[in-house]
């Protein structure tokens, strides 16, 4: 009798992720499926965005607004003077600069006209710039002023032949703003010295400049279709050099109807009609905000508040006053520092109904703190680069934090996989592996790296270990790979290791990520000298030079020698245990 019953115990299906017990679990409203095709493109979105839209204001910076119509308008002119240099459909565009009110135009230009956004981290290091305009074949460039030096330092080794150099002042009205005109005279006067040479094909020309000539010209509305590339969206890479996540227009039209369909239930509650206040402090070289804030706030008519630089919390704080905030879109770090800023808790939360975590870890004592000042929870949720980027995300009606990031979102599938690609029961250990129409294309001109990460069934290789539980529920207990991740941005040791072991005080080198209490990880470094002279602050220094600043130590340990295996690989995850 135990025989016969343990037989035929045998044959009943182990439950995994491929049941999808995860509707089960969603908010009432939440479709299981979203109609991707409802746009052939992104600029199908961004053009009934722009007429639907066009008596709201789009975006504030400054003190100052800018509507949907204006960008609508300077957009064209923008795009329009980009084509008149002889790009063609395709073509790569990057932009380099804070949140500012141009970048809302010049992204619309860019897909408007056809070509491909880059987003290049304006802070990054001339080394890092260098490589990621070369790897992506931009041609063009439209970077602020103050980040220009080290675009001068890098451009004859690319293939940039236009600049469109930007200024703090290109769209603010001076004659309503005495304040504004003030502070950008200040900003000015921090534009370092640089020098970009002209001719021999090369154009240079000054953003109002370049619209002024777009104004005469005719915008040619390009044939776009849903598997035309969009943006690159850089992000590590296992050889050290980062590479660019191709998301295609159907990509990032999918996942803003995703996220809007998660968000509909919850925002239907608000009085009809009202225009939401989204906060955008989150850079929108980022591709939180860039869906988030930028591309979600197009389709659904919201007011970004853009705040170019998040870190001057004070600043920040005044940028807010005097709004009604709806959503708030933020990473861990950024809600602690405003929590625990008394001046935070003096602000109108009485509208604020989401605030969605993402880019990292947010943790349980930030989350309450946050509840605690905002009334407001903050709702974790999950993405990469690669799924542009929402995978999953917790239901916004919950009220105390579960360490989940969420169920998987419409039209999104999870699997939790072992190293052999087999699919696990739920509640076992895995490799969160994700399928939907938000996943990219694969890494642009890498196909070996992009097999690395796509199974043949369509399936995207996170990186990360994680369980699910019987209700569709995923939590992060791992990660697979080395990448560090420190405010949100993703730091991968290769990378540093090849910058510090070229330091010819450097013998060898590993770098892994430890538990900080403000970045959720921070670099350390371990190194073995070649010269005994060697001492931390040349290191520190010599990494400010070649590094931007979330990727450089924060903690350097010299060693003797460094742990490896019998074929001489170091062993970062026994560095890992050590230096946390």
């Amino acid at each position: 009798m135990t025989a016969v019953l343990a037989e035929e115990a045998a044959v009943v299906p182990v439950a995994t992720a491929r049941s999808k017990p995860w509707l089960a679990s969603y908010p009432a409203g939440v479709p299981a499926q979203i109609d991707t095709g409802v746009y052939g493109s992104l600029v199908d979105l961004l053009n009934e965005a722009f007429r639907k839209h066009a008596q709201r204001d789009a975006a504030i910076c400054m003190g100052q607004r800018i509507s949907f119509r204006e960008i609508d308008r300077l957009s064209e002119q923008l795009g329009a003077w980009l084509q008149a240099q002889g790009l063609k459909q395709g073509d790569r565009v990057a932009i380099m600069m804070p949140n500012l009110l141009q970048y809302g135009v010049a992204i619309a230009a860019i897909l408007r006209a056809g070509f491909v956004v880059v987003n290049v981290n304006p802070l990054y290091t001339p080394r890092e710039l260098q490589h990621q305009l070369k790897d992506s074949g931009a041609r063009a460039i439209i970077v602020l002023e103050n980040f220009a030096h080290t675009l001068a330092e890098v451009i004859d080794a690319t293939e940039v032949h236009h600049v469109v150099l930007a200024s703090m002042g290109d769209l603010l009205n001076w004659w309503k703003g005495p304040l504004i005109n003030f502070a950008v005279r200040h900003v000015k006067k921090l534009v370092p010295e640089f020098r970009l040479r002209v001719g021999e094909g090369r154009t240079v020309v000054r953003f109002n400049e370049a619209l002024g000539h777009g104004e005469r010209l005719h915008l040619k509305k390009p044939a776009l279709g849903p598997d035309d590339v969009a943006f690159l969206q850089y992000t590590g890479g296992t050889t050290g050099l980062s590479k660019g996540a191709t998301l295609l227009h159907r990509n990032v039209v999918a996942n803003i109807l995703q996220v809007e369909a998660w968000f509909q239930p919850m925002l239907a509650k608000l009085p009809q009609g009202m225009q939401l206040t989204n906060v955008c402090a989150l850079p929108l070289y980022h591709i939180f905000a860039l869906t988030a804030c930028y591309m979600l706030g197009a389709r659904m008519g919201h007011l970004n508040i853009l705040v170019p630089n998040p870190r001057d919390i004070p600043g920040f704080i005044d940028t807010l006053r005097g709004h009604k905030i709806h959503i708030f879109p933020a990473v861990n770090t950024l809600f602690n520092a405003l929590a625990n800023e008394p001046g935070f808790a003096r602000l109108d939360f009485s509208e604020l109904v989401i605030s969605n975590g993402g880019g990292m870890a947010v943790q349980q004592a930030t989350a309450e703190k946050w509840l605690k000042v905002t009334g407001c929870p903050v709702v974790e949720g999950y993405g990469l680069s690669e799924t542009a980027p929402a995978a999953t995300i917790n239901p916004l009606d919950l009220r105390a934090f579960n360490g989940s990031i969420g169920l998987p979102i419409p039209g999104t599938e999870i699997a939790i996989r072992d190293d052999d690609g087999r699919d696990l029961a739920l509640g076992e250990r895995g490799e969160i592996c994700i399928r939907g129409p938000q996943v990219m294309a694969g890494y642009w001109k890498r196909p070996d790296e992009t097999a690395n990460v796509m199974y043949a069934d369509g399936f995207f290789k996170s990186g990360d270990i994680g369980i699910m539980d019987e209700r569709g529920f995923v939590r992060i207990v791992d990660r697979k790979k080395d990448m560090i991740l420190v405010s949100g941005f993703n730091v991968y040791p290769t990378e540093i290791e090849q910058v510090v072991s070229l330091h010819p005080g450097v013998l060898e080198c590993a770098a892994v990520g430890v538990p900080d209490a403000k970045s959720g990880e921070a670099v350390k470094l371990f190194v073995v000298k070649s010269d005994p002279a060697l001492a931390e602050e040349d290191l520190m220094s010599y990494c400010a030079q070649q590094l931007t600043a979330y990727k450089r130590p924060r903690y350097i340990e010299f060693r003797a020698d460094l742990p490896k295996t019998n074929v001489g690989k170091i062993l970062r995850r026994e560095l890992r245990s050590e230096g946390a």
